[in-house]
């Protein structure tokens, strides 16, 4: 994917995700969703496991994996369904998509940069101007790679 697509992939995804912030918004109850719904709903364990069509251990088990964190995703649209209700997942960027990207190509830019101004230091050979916001820019827009942003260094 080029450049220009992948960003507006981003764009679109960040608008997509917009309305799922703040993520706190749907942090599930202390017991999780299952059991906080099938209480909500007035259903017994026994109720829940004969529509699950399993014995009634396999709920206490299945509501406490979810709320150890431990529950798997099939696990878990299987207590939806059975509960009448849809599983929602995702994954929420703690910031936009784009505005990560941005702040990872700064960072490597004052990275690499910072390595330049050191090295001509030595040399004599510093620049007057610094690391302005035009130079990241300019080295961000003709040094750093998108594909190469991620790179452990």
């Amino acid at each position: 994917m080029k450049p220009e697509a992948r960003k507006r992939a981003r764009e679109r995804l960040d608008e997509r995700l917009a309305p799922l912030k703040p993520a706190e918004r749907f942090r599930a109850p202390p017991k999780g969703w299952v059991r906080a719904i099938r209480d909500a709903l007035g259903m017994s364990g026994v109720q829940f496991a004969r529509r699950l069509q399993v014995q009634p251990p396999s709920v206490a088990s299945l509501e406490a994996s979810e709320e150890s964190g431990a529950i798997q995703l099939k696990t878990l649209r299987r207590a939806a369904e059975a509960l009448d209700c849809t599983l929602v997942y995702a994954l929420v960027p703690n910031e936009s998509l784009e505005g990560a990207v941005r702040a990872r190509a700064r960072k490597i830019a004052l990275r690499d940069l910072g390595r330049v101004a050191h090295t001509m230091k030595l040399e004599a050979q510093e620049t007057a101007d610094g690391t302005t916001d035009e130079r990241l820019d300019a080295y961000i827009r003709d040094k750093v790679k998108e594909r190469d942003l991620w790179d452990e260094s």
